[in-house]
C-alpha cells in the first residue's frame, strides 16, 4: 500500500531524490527476489511485476516503465566475481513491488538505469553484507545501491491487528530503536547477530529477507560510512518504514 498511500516515508524519500541527483545508475536489492545464487537482471526493458494479491485494484494498473542496463550489468558481475562471490545472470527478470514502489519516489520519471540483484536467505546477514562490501567499488563510480525492505516485519501481526484483534505492537518501536542505535553507534557486529543480541529480533523478522538488504548497504557504504536517518516512523500498526542514506567516505 506504500504504492499508493506514501505518507512521510513517502514524502521523505522525494526530498532525499532532490538532493542527490541523477545518478549514473542504480542498484536495486529488494527482499522479494530470493535465489540459491546472486542473480543479475540483464534485461533491458524491466517488466513491472505485481506480486501480491488481495490488495486495492488501483495497484494492479501501476506501472514502472524502467529500462535496464547490459553494461551496468556486467559491472555488477565483474565486481562479484571479483571478489570471489558464484554469480549468474536472469535476462528476463523485471521489478518487483520492493524494487519499483520505492523507485517511483526516487525517480518517478524512471530517467535512471535500474539493474536488480537478488537477495540469499540462506546466506543470513553475513552473505550479504559480503555481497555489499564486493559491491563498494561500484559506489565510487557513480552508481547509486537502493536496498530495500522493512526494519520490522510481521505480516501476521499485520493481519490481526487489521482484523482488529488486540496485539502488543511495542516490539516493533523497540527493535526499530535498537538497529537505530547500532547504526549511529557504528556497531555492525552487533547489526549483524541481530537474531541473537536483540531480545524482539525473532518477532520483528520472523523470517530476515527484510532486512537483508539493509546489511548489503552497510557493506557497500565500508567503515566510516557517514549515515543519515531519511525517516523513522511505524505504519499499519506494526511496519517500521525507517529509511536510511550511506554516504561511503570514499565516494566522490
Amino acid at each position: 500500500m506504500f504504492a499508493i498511500r506514501p505518507g512521510a516515508a513517502g514524502a521523505a524519500l522525494t526530498l532525499l531524490a532532490k538532493e542527490l541527483g541523477r545518478p549514473r545508475a542504480v542498484l536495486v536489492i529488494s527482499p522479494h527476489w530470493e535465489t540459491q545464487m546472486a542473480t543479475v537482471g540483464t534485461a533491458l526493458q524491466l517488466e513491472t511485476i505485481h506480486d501480491f494479491g488481495g490488495f486495492d485494484p488501483s495497484l494492479y494498473a501501476i506501472t514502472y516503465p524502467a529500462q535496464g542496463s547490459s553494461q551496468g550489468a556486467q559491472e555488477i558481475v565483474a565486481a562479484l566475481e571479483a571478489a570471489g562471490l558464484p554469480v549468474r545472470t536472469d535476462a528476463q527478470r523485471g521489478l518487483d513491488h520492493g524494487a519499483w514502489v520505492p523507485l517511483r519516489y526516487l525517480f518517478p520519471q524512471a530517467e535512471v538505469p535500474i539493474v536488480p540483484l537478488s537477495i540469499q536467505h540462506h546466506g543470513g546477514p553475513q552473505h550479504a553484507f559480503r555481497v555489499g562490501q564486493a559491491l563498494a567499488p561500484l559506489v565510487q563510480q557513480g552508481w547509486l545501491i537502493v536496498a530495500t525492505g522493512n526494519i520490522t516485519h510481521n505480516l501476521r501481526d499485520w493481519q490481526q491487528a487489521e482484523m482488529g484483534l488486540a496485539i502488543n505492537s511495542s516490539y516493533a518501536q523497540r527493535f526499530s530503536d535498537w538497529i537505530h542505535g547500532q547504526l549511529l553507534s557504528g556497531d555492525t557486529a552487533a547489526l549483524l547477530d541481530y537474531r541473537q543480541r536483540q531480545i524482539d529480533a525473532l518477532r520483528a523478522q520472523p523470517r530476515d529477507e527484510h532486512l537483508l538488504p539493509l546489511f548489503t548497504a552497510l557493506g557497500a557504504a565500508g567503515s566510516g560510512a557517514q549515515l543519515r536517518t531519511i525517516h523513522r516512523g511505524i505504519t499499519d500498526h506494526v511496519i517500521a518504514m525507517d529509511s536510511y542514506a550511506f554516504k561511503s567516505t570514499s565516494a566522490q
